[in-house]
């Protein structure tokens, strides 16, 4: 049994190595699981230990996800087609959900420079690769009116209401009841790349904004684009990030000279923020000690890289984008360097002013042929409320 206090022993460099090894054998073990898979429905067993699909035997006898099932089936029929994928999968330069995207495009003559051009690609960029390997056309422009969630009441319920209304003589003047209004979910809206640099986008609006998008039509009836939506969305987008960026980093054409920041300020003036923002290409620009920087475009923050309890200045030099993740941990880091560096003063200043203290008392003894009494000893080790006090007095010196 694996418990998080076997784990809790383990030093940073030492749990991250680990975990590292793990993700290796896992993805092995799933090369593996995929190629049983393969053989296992080449040979009907499925069929044998009576489940009418593998999907099904998935779920009931390995216990897979419905998720989990189907990406495994189909890595499985696509790697019976082509070997190569299961190499791929251990080595971990593909994922089953890039196998999944791609399998529909693969051939025999363009399945291995396919398989590479994907490797190590995230599912929005192997999408757009699918986009360039087999372009689709522009979808039409539609619009169409959801329909509204139907109460319906459950046949017992119905019955009882009815025996109710039978056996009261008042029911025929009873008022119905209003059901409560069925919350509705709102839906992220669906990005799918058709060809290059053409992608459809499918989303839920409201009927005001509906109402906003005709009025802009029918406003924009003596220009080419009239009915064009995608091109009403693209100028409505350009308007708003104008305007994002006239809120946010105080953009103008004509901007005013900075009158400067308090020297006691935490403010980070416009014009910083807005070269800052330029020059991290308006992404976290955190980056480790392997060299690898944060790609978090969302929630950005502008950081100090020496921080403003050190005085540091709200300069372009001095600042840069964090995501809010990020910006918390360099916090927390310099929290807990600054609270080691002052354990490490306390100390020191301790050492010190303890060697005073016995230097001092040693002279004292030999000047007075009387040795070191028990006030003296005691006097030797300060008191830990007196850390301040001995920190100054170490700085100090004798």
């Amino acid at each position: 049994m694996i418990t998080l206090i076997d784990i809790h022993h383990l030093s940073d460099a030492e749990l991250a190595s680990l975990v590292k090894t793990l993700a290796g054998r896992a993805r092995e073990a799933t090369a593996e699981l995929v190629a049983h898979l393969a053989e296992l429905e080449t040979r009907g067993l499925h069929l044998q230990a009576g489940y009418g699909s593998l999907f099904e035997y998935c779920r009931e006898v390995l216990l897979l996800s419905e998720h989990e099932a189907y990406n495994r089936i189909g890595a499985a029929r696509a790697a019976r087609r082509f070997p190569i994928i299961l190499d791929l999968l251990a080595q971990g330069a593909v994922t089953l959900t890039t196998v999944d995207v791609l399998s529909p495009c693969l051939t025999t003559e363009n399945h291995v420079a396919v398989l590479e051009s994907a490797r190590g690609l995230r599912k929005r960029d192997v999408e757009d690769l699918v986009a360039r390997l087999a372009p689709k056309p522009d979808v039409p422009t539609s619009i169409r009116k959801l329909p509204s969630a139907a109460l319906t009441i459950p046949a017992p319920v119905a019955g009882q209401a009815a025996r109710e209304a039978t056996s009261d003589p008042g029911a025929g003047l009873a008022v119905p009841v209003e059901s409560a209004p069925v919350p509705v979910i709102a839906k992220p809206a669906v990005v799918s790349a058709l060809s290059p640099d053409r992608y459809k986008l499918q989303l839920t609006i409201g009927g005001d904004t509906l109402e906003k998008l005709r009025l802009a039509k029918d406003m924009l009836r003596h220009t080419p684009s009239s009915g064009d939506d995608a091109a009403i969305l693209d100028r409505a987008l350009t308007l708003l990030l104008a305007e994002l960026a006239k809120k946010k980093f105080a953009v103008s054409d004509q901007p005013r000279r900075s009158r400067g920041v308090a020297r006691e300020s935490r403010g980070v003036p416009a014009e910083v923020k807005r070269a800052v923002f330029v020059r991290d290409i308006g992404r976290c620009a955190f980056v480790s000690v392997s060299g690898h920087r944060c790609d978090e475009r969302a929630f950005l923050e502008f950081h100090h890289v020496r921080p403003y309890a050190e005085d540091g200045p709200p300069t372009v030099g001095n600042i840069a984008l964090r995501c809010r993740s990020h910006n918390g941990y360099e916090w927390q880091r310099w929290c807990e360097e600054r609270s080691r560096a002052d354990e490490q003063m306390y100390v020191n200043a301790t050492a010190a002013a303890t060697a005073r203290m016995a230097v001092r008392v040693s002279a004292g003894a030999k000047a007075t042929g009387s040795g070191t009494s028990t006030a003296s000893g005691a006097a030797l080790v300060p008191e830990p409320s007196a850390r301040t006090a001995m920190a100054a007095a170490g700085a100090a010196g004798p």
